[in-house]
């Protein structure tokens, strides 16, 4: 599979998404979907004086995340204010009263194992981004950690849905529909950034724990030393857990947050999120895991045993399907991925090192 090589400032990591792309394919995931929106009347007063705030806050907060999203929009000749909006489509759906989710997952963390402690994620998405999906390495002057390896979209921020540093931390993200949103980090920005900054859980968490959070998703993390985390980025303040398997997939668990789920009517991915997370409550403790493992137990379906259920997706009901497995290995360094469901079995060893 193609790696793309992005390196020096963010806005020029930014601005080299675009060597080779369809602009034209990038514009119908991103600001297509934007355009549609606006015709729905989602960006109404509200909507756009929360946009203007989260700007602000962004600008100031996060401003080597908001120079790639200068650079990417320069790069595909797309508005940047589009591209920001589309980033904060969920969030606004949310603040309506939920929709439909399109971008799902399931994902966990072991802090040891054969082949060392690893971050697994399955990216439920829309097969609209199977054309657009890619892995990058990141280097930069503002990448301290040396390196990343991220797995994302192009038209958005590094670490989109995953990724791991130089310094052996990896993370990945789910989809949690919320009620209660405020200003603060998106966690689309707040990825990368921890990606860049932290080289280890301990650092992440730290960094979480004294920031405000726009609210809505959960981060899974492990690093290279065995401290694993999952995260529920709640906007009254995030939840987090740390310590052995940790797993998360599209709704809050903990007591604080759990009433905060949004959970929208007839939608595929929240109806069968329960069903994920039980399966991987069922699965995960009862044995040592390996990466050829935790490739195994991403392809389940639901006729795969008596606790099974969908966490290989394949489109039934909203199109909404698993687009990439991808298992990072905080030892090894690199990641296995699979850009399709992980039951066809296509998998490719990355390393972080070109």
């Amino acid at each position: 599979m193609t790696v793309l090589s992005l390196s020096g400032t963010a806005h020029a990591r930014g601005l080299a998404q675009a060597n080779g792309a369809d602009a034209a394919q990038i514009r119908r995931a991103t600001v297509g979907r934007v355009e549609l929106a606006r015709a729905d009347g989602l960006f109404d007063s509200a909507a756009l004086a929360y946009l203007a705030a989260q700007r602000d806050f962004m600008q100031a907060a996060d401003p080597a995340g908001m120079a790639e999203l200068a650079g990417i929009a320069e790069g595909f000749g797309l508005s940047e204010p589009d591209l920001f909006q589309h980033l904060h489509l969920g969030t606004l759906r949310d603040i309506k009263g939920g929709a439909a989710m399109i971008d799902g997952c399931s994902a966990w963390a072991v802090a040891s194992g054969p082949d060392g402690p690893m971050v697994v994620k399955n990216r439920d998405f829309s097969g609209q981004h199977l054309g657009i999906q890619r892995v990058a390495r990141h280097a930069g002057p503002d990448v301290k950690t040396g390196a990343m390896l991220c797995l994302g979209s192009l038209g958005s921020p590094g670490a989109y849905s995953s990724g791991m540093n130089a310094a052996g931390l990896a993370l990945a993200d789910t989809q949690v529909p919320v009620a209660t949103h405020r200003v603060g980090w998106l966690r689309y920005f707040l990825m990368t950034r921890i990606l860049a900054d932290c080289g280890s859980v301990a650092q992440a968490v730290a960094f979480i724990k004294r920031i405000p959070h726009a609210g809505g998703g959960t981060l899974i993390l492990a690093d290279r030393s065995g401290d694993t985390a999952a995260v529920e980025l709640g906007a009254a303040g995030p939840q987090i857990t740390t310590g052995g398997t940790v797993w998360r997939t599209n709704h809050y668990v903990s007591d604080a947050l759990a009433a905060d789920t949004l959970k929208p009517k007839g939608d595929v991915i929240a109806s069968n999120s329960p069903d994920r997370f039980a399966c991987l409550s069922a699965r995960l403790p009862k044995q040592v895991w390996s990466v050829t493992d935790a490739k195994r137990l991403m392809a389940t379906h639901p006729d795969d045993g008596p606790d099974a259920a969908p966490i290989c997706q394949h489109g039934e009901g909203d199109g909404t399907m698993t687009i990439s497995s991808a298992v990072y290995s905080c030892k090894l360094g690199g990641m296995d991925i699979c850009t399709a469901n992980p039951c066809s079995g296509n998998w490719t060893r990355l390393s972080l090192v070109a």
